[in-house]
């Protein structure tokens, strides 16, 4: 029964008032996993899910709001009924509110227009938003008031309620060697190359961290020992920090000169004490094989 359940799709509707912090929440279900669809026809909503079940997709997000206009009231009884019609089918409804008078500010700000805005004030427009929008907010599953979140904590409270919190963030290791130049997409630089070089004992010279005769001549000095504690240290302290910014991945990059000894040993030294951490730790080794090109 538990293997059925698991093989289910879980749909979140997503849907409250304009201005609440809707695509700020859709951003964060995709980085969760999820396949999102903003503004969806309603009379294609029922055949996009029967797709969604005959392939790999398990995880969908649909925004549902008045921006659809006269679709609208057909979408929202769509979506208030496929819960109950189909057993296959896991129906969240995700509520984002917010006051008046923070909505106000907000498209004062971004200059933005209300989708109901016609002759009336921006006030009428919400008004009238909020109250064709009852229905839903009554039926809502999680209903989160954004007036004193920002978007850094929206983003952490969606993460709370619908991610695994062990794949929450995905760290990069990479090695790679200075003479071939900085990664582009680097968040954390550590340069080894004041380690012993491996590269000046002949029977090291042609090997890489790799291999487990230079993984014990980088490891086994003492300012290697020293370095890796202190580093290990400061990784395992700022990393739950990232994930509390709402980050997904990040890429910690390693480099000695040429990015086949140091890098790769220290590289693989720090991927194995990081995985007790609840993250995805992937290691990778850019510049291995370019000595031979």
């Amino acid at each position: 029964m538990e293997e059925e359940q698991d093989n289910n799709l879980h749909l979140i509707t997503v849907s409250g008032m304009s201005g609440a912090g809707k695509t700020t929440a859709v951003q964060a279900l995709e980085d969760l996993g999820y396949f999102t669809v903003d503004n969806l026809p309603p009379k294609l909503v029922t055949k996009f899910l029967e797709i969604a079940q005959q392939s790999d997709l398990n995880k969908v997000a649909l925004v549902v709001d008045l921006r659809s206009k006269k679709f609208f009231d057909d979408l929202k009884d769509m979506m208030l009924s496929t819960r109950q019609e189909d057993g296959n089918v896991k129906v969240t409804i995700l509520y984002l509110d917010a006051s008046n008078q923070y909505l106000v500010t907000r498209y004062k700000q971004t200059r933005r227009k209300h989708p109901l805005l016609g002759n009336g004030s921006l006030l009428d427009a919400i008004n009238q938003e909020r109250e064709k929008l009852t229905s839903i907010k009554q039926k809502a599953d999680v209903v989160i008031n954004t007036d004193n979140l920002n978007t850094k904590q929206l983003r952490k409270r969606i993460f709370d309620l619908f991610g695994e919190q062990q794949n929450n963030l995905r760290i990069e290791l990479m090695s790679f060697g200075y003479k071939y130049g900085l990664p582009v997409d680097a968040d954390i630089v550590m340069d080894v190359r004041f380690l012993p070089n491996p590269y000046y004992i002949d029977e090291l010279k042609n090997l890489t961290g790799l291999d487990q005769s230079v993984y014990d001549y980088v490891i086994s000095k003492s300012i290697t020992v020293e370095f890796c504690n202190n580093f290990l240290s400061m990784l395992k302290k700022i990393i739950p920090k990232f994930r509390e910014e709402g980050r997904t991945s990040l890429n910690i990059c390693i480099g000695c000169t040429g990015g086949q000894h140091r890098s790769v040993a220290i590289t693989e030294k720090i991927g194995h004490e990081l995985s007790d951490l609840d993250c995805l730790v992937n290691i990778n080794h850019r510049d291995i094989e370019k000595r031979n090109r």
